[in-house]
């Protein structure tokens, strides 16, 4: 039996009446909860301007706006604790992680205390047996990585920075292990949160799998501190591989490098990484580590699984390779040259950096579906040349996730709007080819503006709907992905 159609001016508001922009809380607010904060946290609490403006951005060219307060809690309870005292005064609240994230995901507009969560670094429990462990927020991936390495255990996830765990759900963030081991949504089994009023959330439990209720553990996994503070991860772990190949191919074009990914992933091969530099970052990448490599777009890749399985992988690469204009590859198995190589990938953003002493970098990410990464890559690096710009290209292409780093001089207005105008095209060329503003990045400050574009308008309305039904006073990390005019 079909359902009668309700008319659309019957349909209820989706959401709650919109709160008004928000705005710095007055004075006398912010000195109440400074007061409470010294009285409960000692000198755990910092008002010195230097800490304070290196708790806000200072990744990219949004301005840094520093919070009030930083305060260094040890506790769920004690996180819980500072957010109660911010709620009672309407004092914004940001969480902190080691501020890393590159969208100014951890600035504070509105002012606020900043609640930095390094002290909150302990393995709470591994549970071998069952792949998985519970960790506090603070811990950072090489910390969990040397704590689970005698157990034959890894946790896969590695965006490059050795960001926190904590962070990295905050942000959804993958990295150059994704193609095989997934991003932050699909190895994070749990999460536990403070709300905005003070409460404590548990977002599922250890079951590897639930259809009980709303997925609020991947509500959470990407909200950027909007909805919460993360004080606890139940991970997913995975057993340290029999054998590890690494290799580096290069290529004789963009989109040949471009579309040997695309038949690897097409066909099957269980590729750990596969990562792109183009020239101008395979040259940043030789002066900056030291490297020989050939100036000319370049894969590096990683193979995961026993010998026999990591040699066959290794053999079907190279076959695919030749076929687009790549080769022949350097191939070791011998950690510290993988170690070597992949220190080199994670250094890419120094690296682009040092090609232009004197300007600042600006990391953006798009991505999209696999089919169209060539198309999108080629054109991207055509748009660059065409306007004159210093901007590497890298990315996690087996995902479909590239990076652009331009080189800008801030005291040439010409070339910053030559930039501004770059970086639009680049998100319109995403979105028209079905892709995403941010691949992992997040959207924090810089890509709110791309949200209603990307969802569309009812699709940016539940997501008002859902910041004011769990923060209705607008006081966790306000002023990033969902404005209110």
């Amino acid at each position: 039996m079909l359902l009668p159609s309700i008319p659309e001016n019957a349909m209820p508001a989706l959401a709650p009446s919109v709160p008004s922009a928000p705005q710095r809380p007055p004075a006398e607010a912010v000195e109440a909860v400074l007061s409470g904060l010294a009285a409960r946290f000692g000198n755990r609490v910092v008002t010195s301007k230097a800490v304070r403006e290196q708790h806000a951005n200072t990744t990219t060219w949004l301005p840094n706006q520093p919070p009030d307060a930083v305060v260094f809690p040890h506790s769920t309870e004690e996180v819980q604790d500072i957010v109660r005292l911010c709620a009672r005064h309407r004092v914004p609240v940001i969480p902190y992680g080691t501020g890393t994230s590159l969208e100014g995901h951890v600035n504070a507009p509105f002012g606020g205390v900043s609640i930095d969560l390094r002290e909150m670094n302990r393995v709470l429990a591994v549970h071998a047996e069952d792949l998985d462990c519970v960790v506090e927020p603070g811990i950072t991936r090489k910390q969990l990585n040397e704590h689970l390495r005698d157990q034959g255990l890894f946790f896969p996830l590695d965006p490059g920075a050795d960001a926190s765990l904590g962070g990295m759900a905050a942000t959804r963030c993958s990295g150059t292990n994704a193609v095989r081991y997934g991003t932050m949504k699909d190895v994070v089994l749990s999460l536990k949160v403070v709300l905005a009023n003070g409460e404590v959330m548990t977002t599922s439990r250890r079951a590897r799998k639930s259809s009980a209720g709303y997925d609020l553990t991947r509500l959470i996994v990407g909200s950027e501190g909007t909805l919460g503070v993360i004080t606890e991860l139940t991970l997913k772990l995975h057993g340290i591989p029999e054998a590890i190949s690494s290799a580096v191919c290069p290529f004789q074009s963009i989109k040949g490098a471009c579309d040997a990914v695309i038949a690897t992933i097409q066909s099957g091969i269980p590729v750990a990484r596969i990562e792109f530099m183009d020239e101008v970052q395979v040259r940043a990448c030789n002066l900056y580590s030291k490297l020989s490599l050939r100036e000319t777009p370049t894969l590096f890749l990683e193979f995961h699984g026993t010998e026999a399985s990591v040699a066959e992988q290794a053999e079907r690469f190279a076959e695919i390779a030749a076929a687009f204009g790549g080769g022949p590859s350097e191939w070791t198995t011998r950690p510290e040259e993988r170690t070597r190589l992949w220190q080199a990938r994670h250094d890419a953003y120094w690296a682009m950096v040092a090609l232009r002493p004197g300007a600042k970098g600006f990391s953006t990410d798009v991505c999209v579906p696999i089919s169209r990464l060539a198309e999108c890559v080629v054109e991207t690096r055509k748009d660059i040349d065409a306007l004159g710009l210093v901007a590497p290209i890298v990315g996690h292409v087996g995902d479909g996730n590239f990076h652009v780093g331009p080189l800008v001089d801030m005291n040439n207005p010409a070339e910053i709007a030559a930039v501004e105008q770059f970086l639009e095209r680049l998100v319109e060329r995403a979105l028209r080819m079905e892709g995403t503003c941010t691949g992992e990045h997040g959207v924090g400050q810089g890509k709110m503006k791309y949200l209603e574009a990307e969802h569309g308008a009812p699709a940016l309305a539940a997501m008002r709907a859902i910041k004011l039904a769990l923060d209705p006073l607008n006081l966790m990390n306000p002023g990033k992905i969902v404005a209110f005019a």
